[in-house]
C-alpha cells in the first residue's frame, strides 16, 4: 500500500512555529536595544527579520518533507545504503541554504553580514537541522500509527462482514457430513462418485477451517485447487482444462485462503466453456508470484456472483500482505497476478 504522506497543513504549521522561534533572539536583542536607546528603529530591522525567517520557514518546511513524505521504502536499498543517503541529502540541503542566506542577505539588507552573524547563522542551523530531522521522524512515525489503525479498523470491519455472512449461510457442519459419509455408503460401487463426494468434502472442512485464519500456506491452497478442479473438470470433462505448474520453493509462502479457487472460479463463470470453445486456465509460478490466467471469452449471459470476487480479494490482499492484486487483459488474455508475502 501507499504510504500516506504526513498532512501539508502539519508541515507549514510546525515551519512557521519554528521559524518564529528561531527568529525571535534577534528580535528581542533588537526590541531590547531600541527600548533602551541604543538602537534606531529602522525599516532595515524589519527586512532583516523577515529575511531570515522567510529562509528558516523554507529550510524547515523543507526537511521535514524531506524526511516525513519522501518514500524511501520504495527504493529498495538495504537500510546502511538508504540512510547514507538521507543523511548526504540533509547536509546538502543544509550547506545550500547556508550558502544562500549569506550569498543574497548584502543584495536583500544593504550591507554585509558580520563575522558574529555568520557564526550564528551557522550555528543556528546546524542545531535547527537536527532538531527538525527527529520532528520529522516524530511526524512520520504518527502518520503510520494512524494508518496502522485504520488498517486494523478496517480488517476487523471485514472480518465482521465475513462472518455475518458465513452466519447467514451457515449449515449445520455434522449434518452435512454425515449426510456425505451416508452418500459414500451408498455410491461405493462408484468410484468416480465416490471420489467425487470425498474431494467435496474436503472443500467443505477446508472452507470451515480456512475462516479462523487469515492467511494459509502455498501447499494447502493448492491441495483446496487441486480438489475444486476435480469437481469442475468432471463437470464439464474435456471443455475444462485446469493446468497447475508452482516452483516447490514458493510452498511454504503465504497468500489468503481460498485465493486460487476464487479466481479460477471467476475464469469459468465468466468464460465460455462448450466443446468448439473449450476453456484452459493456467496457474503456474513466476518470481516471487502466483498468476491465474485465460483466454477471454466472455458469455452472452453471466452466472450469478457467489461474494467472492476480485474486490473482496483485493481488498484482502490490501489489508493482510501489504500488495496489490496486479491485473492486465493484454492480447485478450485475462491475467492476475498474486505477490505472496515474504518468506518467514
Amino acid at each position: 500500500m501507499a504510504i500516506t504522506k504526513v498532512k501539508q497543513g502539519e508541515i507549514i504549521k510546525t515551519s512557521l512555529l519554528l521559524g518564529v522561534l528561531v527568529s525571535l533572539p534577534k528580535t528581542i536583542y533588537l526590541y531590547n536595544g531600541i527600548m533602551d536607546g541604543n538602537l534606531d528603529f529602522s525599516i532595515t530591522w524589519v527586512v532583516d527579520f523577515l529575511y531570515r525567517f522567510f529562509f528558516f520557514f523554507c529550510f524547515a518546511w523543507s526537511v521535514i518533507q524531506l524526511n516525513a513524505n519522501i518514500d524511501y521504502e520504495g527504493f529498495k536499498w538495504p537500510a546502511l545504503l538508504k540512510w547514507m543517503v538521507i543523511a548526504t541529502v540533509n547536509l546538502a540541503l543544509l550547506f545550500m541554504v547556508i550558502f544562500l542566506i549569506k550569498t543574497f542577505y548584502p543584495f536583500i539588507n544593504g550591507r554585509p553580514l558580520e563575522q558574529r552573524e555568520e557564526g550564528w547563522i551557522d550555528f543556528t542551523f546546524i542545531n535547527l537541522s537536527i532538531v527538525l530531522f527527529f520532528i520529522a521522524r516524530l511526524l512520520r512515525v504518527s502518520a503510520d500509527k494512524q494508518d496502522s489503525r485504520i488498517e486494523n479498523e478496517q480488517l476487523k470491519q471485514q472480518n465482521l462482514e465475513n462472518e455475518l455472512s458465513a452466519l447467514k449461510n451457515q449449515i449445520d457442519p455434522h449434518f452435512l457430513f454425515n449426510s456425505l459419509n451416508s452418500l459414500t455408503s451408498l455410491i461405493r460401487e462408484n468410484e468416480k462418485a465416490t471420489q467425487f463426494v470425498k474431494k467435496l468434502s474436503y472443500m467443505y472442512r477446508y472452507i470451515l477451517q480456512s475462516s479462523d485464519t487469515n492467511l494459509v500456506q502455498v501447499k494447502e491452497e493448492l491441495k483446496f485447487l487441486e480438489s475444486y478442479s476435480f469437481l469442475m473438470e468432471t463437470r464439464y470433462r474435456d471443455r475444462l482444462n485446469i493446468q497447475i505448474d508452482i516452483d516447490a520453493s514458493l510452498l511454504e509462502r503465504e497468500l489468503p485462503p481460498l485465493a486460487l479457487q476464487s479466481l479460477v472460479e471467476n475464469s469459468v463463470k465468466h468464460n465460455e466453456i462448450s466443446s468448439t470453445n473449450p476453456l484452459t486456465v493456467k496457474v503456474y509460478s513466476k518470481g516471487e508470484s502466483i498468476f491465474i490466467e485465460n483466454p477471454i471469452r466472455s458469455r452472452s449471459t453471466l452466472a450469478e456472483g457467489t461474494g467472492t470476487g476480485l474486490m473482496n480479494l483485493k481488498k484482502r490482499y490490501a489489508l493482510l500482505l501489504k500488495h496489490e492484486i496486479k491485473v492486465s487483459t493484454d492480447n485478450d488474455i485475462f491475467k492476475v497476478e498474486l505477490p505472496l508475502n515474504h518468506k518467514v
